[in-house]
């Protein structure tokens, strides 16, 4: 897992963010777009975050995002702390480590 710079877009946005196929439209500092897909969500400390990867390359590094609750919808927030984001990445990976291990 990397820490990443990247925004994911707001409700403010004039285009969609998820398409049929679940995938959701990430846009790195530079304007570029990717596509995501949430492959993963996980609970540390009352809180939820979600796993992506980039559609068109699985085998790159994941992206890790906080799952708020907005409007009676679940938004991907960047996680900006990075204590917060070193601490999910490591239960992130513990949880995989043990789904692997059975």
């Amino acid at each position: 897992m990397t820490e990443k710079d990247e925004h994911v877009h707001g409700p403010d946005c004039d285009h969609d963010h998820e398409d049929d196929d679940g995938v959701i439209i990430v846009s790195d500092e530079d304007g570029n777009e990717h596509e995501l897909v949430m492959v993963y969500t996980f609970e540390m400390d009352s809180q939820a975050y979600a796993v992506l990867l980039d559609r068109n390359d699985p085998e790159a590094d994941g992206y890790i995002y906080r799952i708020v609750e907005e409007d009676d919808s679940a938004v991907l927030v960047d996680i900006e702390d990075a204590e917060e984001w070193e601490r999910a990445a490591a239960v992130y990976n513990e949880l995989i480590t043990e789904e692997e291990g059975k």
